[in-house]
């Protein structure tokens, strides 16, 4: 009898140094403050016994067996989500199963410049690489049907901004957030507008914004240019602004713009046609939206640079030409 009562109690003693043990590296760094952190994914329908093999293989020192352990005594092993994650030094155990329990993959941003064309919006979607592909042997029209049944070409349709991401996510969502976002923003300054302006819908709206955009790099001034603009359709004057006809020529821009450009008619040369283009030109950013549905009051109807990045503005003719020969000749 006091054969079994000793061998209990060693069992017991030892369950609770294990237990004790266990405890201690649950709470201890998987890696030291001077290592480099460890990307590692987990591949979907992975329970906790296949997460803790992918971990491992993928170079963190951690026992598979143990994660697994932890993973049940925590209550988290079918809670473990699948996706691209980073190990951070000083991680622990615990802090580990909590990671991928919550979701808290690694992430990855995307700047989408005001006044890129959506052109340059896709080759930057297309070299980022820690963006999924699935929209890379799409055409714009396939595209945008994945995105939206409202229209079918995409120029100016997505909002510039960062986007942040979990490594390995679809392009097809950043599109889609991007498009969101732009449609967002657009509604809100069109309920805002004074009914007076000359669009007849909202579309209308961000294509002059995305012109205002190409205008002027000078946030102060873009209310003003929209208001320029909005006097010209507002009277039929042509808008004849260089950023259309530069649109307009596509691949056949080389940097300069000539005079025999100026006069060759396409549907987006305003020196040849009246009214806007028949789309956006850019992706416009939040105060270009702003200042083409809510312009500057003024009576200009001309602008011209002045070589330090802001323009003379000028409401007849001759005050534009005698500003022409100052700052341009």
């Amino acid at each position: 009898m006091a054969f079994i009562k000793t061998v209990f109690l060693s069992s017991m003693v030892a369950a609770v140094a294990a237990g004790a043990g266990f405890a201690y590296w649950a709470q201890q760094p998987i890696t030291e403050g001077d290592e480099a952190a460890i990307e590692f994914t987990i591949v979907p329908g992975s329970g906790a016994h296949a997460a803790g093999q992918q971990i491992a293989e993928a170079g963190v020192p951690i026992e598979p067996l143990l994660f697994n352990l932890l993973a049940r005594v925590t209550a988290k092993s079918g809670k473990l989500k699948a996706g691209s994650y980073e190990l951070k030094p000083g991680t622990t155990p615990m802090r580990l199963i909590t990671q991928l329990a919550r979701g808290e993959f690694v992430q990855e941003s995307l700047t989408i410049i005001e006044g890129w064309t959506f052109k340059q919006m896709r080759l930057a979607m297309a070299a980022h690489k820690g963006l999924k592909h699935d929209t890379a042997e799409l055409s714009d029209l396939a595209l945008m049907a994945k995105i939206t049944p409202a229209y079918q070409r995409p120029e100016g349709l997505f909002f510039p901004d960062t986007y942040l991401f979990a490594k390995g996510a679809s392009d097809l969502q950043i599109f889609r957030q991007a498009h969101t976002m732009l449609i967002q923003r657009l509604n809100e300054a069109w309920e805002k507008r004074d009914p007076a302006l000359p669009y007849k819908n909202p579309y209308e709206a961000l294509t002059m914004a995305s012109i205002v955009e190409k205008e002027t790099g000078q946030k102060s001034e873009r209310s003003m240019i929209a208001g320029v603009f909005v006097n010209r359709l507002k009277i039929g004057m042509l808008l004849q602004t260089d950023p259309t006809v530069i649109y307009g020529m596509g691949d056949r821009y080389e940097g300069k713009i000539r005079k025999r450009d100026l006069e060759t008619d396409t549907p987006y040369n305003t020196y040849t046609r009246g009214g806007l283009p028949p789309t956006p030109i850019a992706l416009p950013g939040v105060q270009s939206l702003t200042a083409a549905l809510a312009p500057a009051r003024t009576d200009a109807l001309y602008f011209v640079a002045r070589g330090d990045g802001t323009s003379q503005f000028s409401a007849n003719l001759p005050d534009h030409n005698r500003a022409v020969n100052q700052y341009q000749r």
